[in-house]
């Protein structure tokens, strides 16, 4: 194991004993990566500074030291512990298509709740039980379908991506309302003026505003995304 993971290994995945007497710890690892999303969810992640975390659990950041060693080891913990565990669906399984809606609704919604994770979980980083806990999820639901396991790592690895795209998207219009609106209205206006060098753009934009088809980024993506993937298992049971 790389000695520059070695650390996060240790505190995402190690035991983590609570004394049977005496005292209680002044921190914790879970108090202390709840502070940190405090700060990451109010202000982003570029804000967030050991110096600051210490500052809002009341002890000094020497004393934070003594349990993190540092800033990425904090935002891994931190990472791991908004993101997970994967909720138990709170319906029947159904079908691996419907566990997988379901799934992907799931981890929307986490994501939007702590935007800041895009960010975080760029790159070559040590996962934690947490957050693996959802790959857990998806990877079993298409058990039994005749896919390959890579396969079904792909199909998970795919559907994380369209969740991460559209986080991305409503994360960079703001408060004021969602991206796909707000992206028809700019092009709308736009065709108005330009339509002729671009027919086509301006004809699917019509038609969309006329069958009140637009502000479905989500739903398209993801059941395109479940469409692609019947297929792929038709072929396999073929």
């Amino acid at each position: 194991m790389a000695d520059e993971y070695a650390e996060t290994v240790r505190l995402l995945w190690g035991a983590r004993p609570r004394p049977a007497r005496g005292p209680r710890p002044t921190l914790d690892l879970e108090r202390i990566a709840r502070a940190g999303i405090e700060i990451a969810d109010a202000d982003g992640l570029a804000d967030l500074a050991m110096q600051r975390v210490a500052g809002r659990l009341g002890v000094t950041k020497m004393a934070l030291y003594r349990y993190v060693p540092g800033r990425a080891e904090l935002v891994a913990l931190m990472v791991d512990a908004a993101i997970g565990p994967c909720p138990a669906p709170a319906e029947p399984a159904g079908d691996w298509r419907e566990q997988l809606a379901r799934w992907a609704q799931a981890l929307l919604a986490r994501f939007r709740q702590h935007p800041w994770v895009l960010e975080a979980t760029v790159g070559p980083r040590v996962v934690g039980p947490g957050e693996l806990s959802w790959m857990e999820r998806a990877v079993s639901a298409l058990d039994g379908t005749g896919l390959g396991g890579a396969e079904r790592m792909d199909a998970a690895v795919l559907l994380v991506g369209h969740v991460r795209g559209i986080t991305q998207q409503s994360r960079a219009a703001g408060p004021e309302g969602n991206p796909e609106a707000q992206l028809g209205a700019i092009l709308g206006a736009l065709m108005q003026e330009h339509g002729e060098r671009f027919p086509a753009v301006t004809a699917a934009i019509d038609e969309a505003a006329r069958s009140h088809g637009q502000d479905q980024a989500w739903e398209f993506g993801l059941h395109r995304i479940l469409d692609g993937l019947a297929v792929l298992i038709a072929q396999r049971a073929g």
